[in-house]
């Protein structure tokens, strides 16, 4: 038993960060404390909160603390402490690193793109939005609106007429001089102008400009402005939210069943309602809706963009995260507790959302449950049977070999857990050696203790492969796993697949309304298309691949100087000696280097 005495008796009364360690060496709690002798200690009292908080203090055997300056910075600390090492007593959600944003680039005639990842300098950004839909149909709309270009660099800098883009009217062609240079600046102004959420006064701009236009006589140029103020209003009548003294802000709100929490993130970004999220935490069991939306708040606005306005559906302490938060984006964020009016019913809204989310779980993990329990049936399974991994092999004439594992377990497939294989030094074709590769690669690992024992295999093929299978895991040492071949039907048709037992060679084929058969298709499915994407990708970059990178002293800067002069490979190729070398950073020597190689 863990003697926590001589621990607490070395507690200072000051704020930080404490761990709970298990007799394994594993973090399975962080919390923050503004004073840590206070708050480790009331661990140990006899009457505890719950009984999951009961099950916790049962597995310490170690306990860390780290002191800092202030609760502020405690709070940050515990947030990189828990992304970094998912206990698991915390409530945990997705960290979401790849919001998708709307940047206008800082060139010369700025472009406007989607962008996932590091922000960097010189670019205008615009977001976070919910999804990739919402930030797709708001580029469609400013490209309708303001006709701004969205092509790559290389081949805007390498146009010699304008392209379908001009023709459809959804761009100006600044690439081949079709718009002044201060026409088109203005244009990318109003945009953003727009996307910050002063659409008045972008149609009050355009008011200006179309009277101005009709007053020179220039009506061709006055429609156009008129258009755009007619679209403008169009959206801003659809889409406009008037119920907010802020432009931006984020509605939250939560719900429980069956111990299970969802919280619901409605977003308006520039007066415009963009859509929501539903995330669903892990950990929650004995957990309170209260704790979850606190620990959503700290582990998703953390080091994000925050909105000036935060309305939460459950009662929460706010002034840390208040403080945290607002010393973080450089100026005020509130979070309301208390709404009223309009934002209640946004409120509603966020909350009917978040109930759908959890209804729609529960119905789809009762129709596993029921699809897993067909299937044990159906095989002869025992009821210990929950993990459930299928492999596939895909490849183009054997071309850009890949290997994929996917993971049936509790109740659903577990993207996380997903495996591709890079498979080579075999003969091109070879399936039976890639899947003899992959497999070994799996399950050596698993033998010696490093993943999880799957209780059922599935191998995506037809005795052949199975056979493999069945010599490597006595290879490994797993032969007691069952495995089962998937032989494809007839033409390759759903619901004539064919089983293949490794213990018995038997085989046998379900009828198909079965529902452990759709199971079995949607794994086996789920596998090939995860072994053909990872091909596909494979194969692309493998064609893309120029031959320029093959040639010493050639980095990535100075292959791009010579494509973008050239205008592609096939330009290069074509290019003298004399020529190459006019590009910046290619001296005599490496030109003469270069055209070798190529030729």
């Amino acid at each position: 038993m863990f003697d926590p005495k001589p621990i607490l008796k070395t507690l200072p009364n000051l704020p930080g960060v404490y761990r709970m360690i298990n007799a394994a060496d594993e973090v399975i709690y962080v919390g923050k404390a503004k004073d840590l002798k206070k708050r480790v200690s009331s661990y140990f009292n006899k009457n505890l909160a719950s009984p999951r908080t009961s099950m916790m203090v049962s597995h310490i055997a170690k306990i860390e603390t780290t002191v800092t300056h202030n609760e502020a910075e405690a709070l940050l600390l515990e947030n990189n402490l828990i992304k970094g090492l998912m206990p698991r007593y915390n409530v945990l959600f997705r960290d979401d690193k790849s919001y998708p944003y709307i940047v206008l680039t800082g060139d010369k005639y700025a472009r406007l793109a989607f962008h996932r990842g590091a922000q960097r300098k010189g670019n205008q950004y615009f977001g976070p939005f919910p999804n990739s839909l919402a930030v797709r149909e708001s580029i469609q709309l400013l490209q309708k609106v303001f006709k701004l270009r969205t092509c790559e660099n290389t081949v805007f800098a390498n146009r010699s007429r304008p392209c379908l883009q001009h023709q459809i009217e959804r761009c100006t062609a600044p690439c081949v001089g079709l718009i002044a240079d201060d026409d088109y600046n203005n244009d990318v102004h109003q945009a953003a102008l727009f996307l910050q959420g002063k659409t008045n006064e972008v149609i009050d701009a355009l008011g200006v400009q179309m009277n101005t236009a009709a007053t020179n006589q220039e009506y061709e140029l006055a429609v156009v402005f008129r258009n755009r103020m007619q679209a403008l209003r169009q959206v801003q009548a659809k889409q406009f939210v008037s119920d907010f003294n802020v432009a931006d802000a984020d509605i939250i709100a939560g719900a429980e069943l069956q111990g299970q929490h969802c919280l619901n993130l409605v977003m308006i970004r520039g007066g415009r309602h963009l859509g929501d999220r539903s995330y669903m935490p892990k950990n929650t069991d004995g957990e309170t809706l209260e704790t979850s939306m606190a620990a959503f708040l700290a582990q998703h606005y953390v080091a994000k963009n925050t909105p000036p306005l935060i309305v939460v559906g459950v009662k929460i302490e706010t002034a840390l995260l208040e403080e945290v938060l607002s010393e973080q984006a450089g100026r005020k964020v509130k979070i309301n507790t208390n709404a009223i009016g309009d934002k209640r019913v946004w409120l509603k809204m966020a909350q009917t959302n978040a109930e759908l989310a959890l209804g729609q779980r529960a119905a789809t993990s009762a129709n596993q449950t029921a699809k897993l329990l067909a299937l044990r049936e159906a095989l002869h399974l025992p009821d210990s049977t929950v993990r459930i991994e299928c492999f596939d092999i895909s490849h183009t004439m054997g071309e850009a070999t890949v290997g994929s594992c996917v993971v049936f377990d509790r109740g659903d497939m577990q993207n996380s857990e997903y495996r591709r294989y890079n498979v080579t030094g075999i003969t091109p074709g070879d399936d039976y050696a890639a899947m003899r590769d992959v497999l070994t690669r799996r399950y050596k690992k698993v033998a010696a203790g490093e993943g999880v024992r799957p209780d059922l295999i599935f191998i995506d093929g037809g005795k052949g492969q199975l056979g493999v299978a069945v010599e490597v895991m006595a290879d490994v040492g797993l032969s007691d796993i069952l495995l089962v071949g998937i032989a494809k039907g007839e033409e390759r048709r759903p619901g004539l697949e064919t089983m293949i037992f490794s213990d018995t060679g038997e085989m046998l084929n379900l009828e198909k309304d079965n529902k452990g058969l759709h199971l079995l298709q949607q794994i086996r499915d789920e596998a090939h298309r995860f072994a053909i994407t990872g091909h596909r990708a494979k194969r692309a970059k493998a064609r893309m691949h120029s031959s320029l990178e093959d040639i010493e002293g050639i980095g990535a800067k100075r292959r791009k100087a010579l494509l973008t002069r050239f205008g592609g490979l096939e330009g290069v190729k074509s290019a003298s000696i004399d020529e190459i070398v006019q590009v910046e950073g290619i001296s005599q020597s490496l030109a003469e280097k270069i055209y070798g190689e190529l030729h």
